[in-house]
């Protein structure tokens, strides 16, 4: 089983990390294979804070058909976020995975490109919360109507309010890609 990484510039570490381990952890004790494939604009994209991290496909040579989920971690504005998260390209594969009607999972502002590319429209969901709700009215604007729950679940699409849920982001997709027994050894495994 694999899952897309969508990695754009100005992403945040910790958010990213929590898919690459959860799903790492499952791929050592599980019956079921999960694998992350990180794919970013260019071989080495720079993160938050400056954090260089190298990918394994570039966003040109993704193919939706061989995947079976898609994660969104967010990122920072300061750090360039959005120039590569609301790129067309980025936004078609959003986009084709949900007509594909395969799970699409977001942390924090990784929720924005899934409502700029429009699969958000009349669905609840979530985005950071803080700074005055300005990610949230900027979601709302993309159609979304907005959740208080941390983390939220409509179909196919997982949207989250903060960092702080990247464990449960990643836990939740697990679950949803495999089954709720197989996420819970992951977790016993990890420590929770």
């Amino acid at each position: 089983m694999k899952i897309l990484l969508l990695l754009p510039k100005g992403v945040e570490i910790l958010e990213a990390s929590a898919f690459i381990d959860v799903f790492g952890w499952n791929k050592l004790h599980n019956p079921t294979k999960t694998e992350i494939i990180t794919c970013g604009f260019t071989r080495e994209i720079i993160t938050t804070y400056g954090i260089p991290i190298k990918v394994d496909i570039l966003i040109e040579e993704v193919s939706v058909k061989d995947y079976d989920a898609l994660a969104v971690p967010g990122g920072f504005e300061e750090f360039g976020f959005y120039d590569e998260a609301f790129d067309e390209r980025f936004l078609e594969i959003i986009g084709k995975f949900n007509d594909d009607n395969k799970y699409i999972a977001s942390i924090c502002t990784g929720a924005l490109p899934l409502g700029k590319s429009g699969i958000l429209k009349g669905k609840k969901a979530t985005t950071y919360h803080l700074s005055e709700g300005k990610r949230q009215k900027q979601l709302e604007g993309f159609g979304a109507t907005i959740g208080n729950e941390s983390i939220i679940t409509e179909g196919n699409i997982i949207t989250s309010h903060g960092p702080s849920t990247a464990l449960g982001v990643a836990f939740k997709l697990l679950e949803m890609l495999t089954s709720p027994e197989e996420a819970e050894k992951t977790k016993e495994l990890m420590g929770f």
